[in-house]
């Protein structure tokens, strides 16, 4: 079975959670495709030039544990702005998303660049201020001095430079179930994203 499954949005909405979820519930792989750039950027940061890191990634450099952090966040950011880094990484991805048994690709462009043909496309969002406040209790556990304004300041600047990258920019495809979490407990988002899934499997069935 053929079964892809795109999901979009910016930091910290919560669209990891639901991508997460729904593989575990479907028996689906996942990638979370953020995490390709982020280790890119972070090959970048330790020296390497941008294309050469984006084409020697390894396991090894996806399972690095700084991947997490605010610069690693920055660094991809800066380096998902660029074609050519983009392009080194398009066919990892929909190679990915066509696999046999069902595949979840979470990320910011899925749905309008990676996957359009996706059998279901997500977009999970949040207010500004609700986002800062998770990455901000995510990250001060290791970074003490670190405040919800400087979370929600990098946040703001992240969101500003991938929604105006002329490049596959941020936003929702037009056909995309929209999540906004603001309000909206995860567990209930999580419910939703299953309902659409389930009716999208049904439809294919049928």
């Amino acid at each position: 079975m053929i079964f892809t499954v795109a999901i979009d949005g910016p930091a910290a909405a919560g669209k990891g959670t639901v991508s997460r979820e729904l593989a575990r519930h479907f028996g689906f792989a996942h990638l979370d495709t953020g995490l390709l750039y982020r280790a890119t950027g972070a090959k970048v940061a330790d020296g390497m030039a941008p294309l050469a890191a984006a084409q020697s990634l390894t396991p090894d450099d996806l399972a690095r544990t700084d991947l997490r952090s605010a610069a690693a966040g920055q660094a991809a950011s800066m380096v998902a702005a660029l074609p050519d880094v983009r392009a080194a990484l398009v066919d990892f991805q929909r190679r990915f998303a066509r696999r046999a048994g069902g595949a979840i690709l979470d990320g910011r462009d899925i749905g309008t660049v990676i996957c359009p043909e996706a059998e279901v496309k997500l977009y999970v969002t949040a207010s500004d201020q609700v986002r800062a406040g998770r990455r901000f209790a995510e990250l001060s556990v290791t970074d003490p001095a670190l405040t919800v304004a400087a979370v929600l300041s990098d946040l703001q600047a992240r969101d500003a430079r991938d929604s105006a990258r002329a490049t596959a920019p941020l936003c929702a495809a037009d056909d995309a179930l929209l999540l906004d979490t603001t309000n909206l407990a995860i567990e209930a988002a999580v419910e939703r994203a299953v309902a659409a899934v389930a009716k999208a499997l049904k439809q294919g069935r049928d």
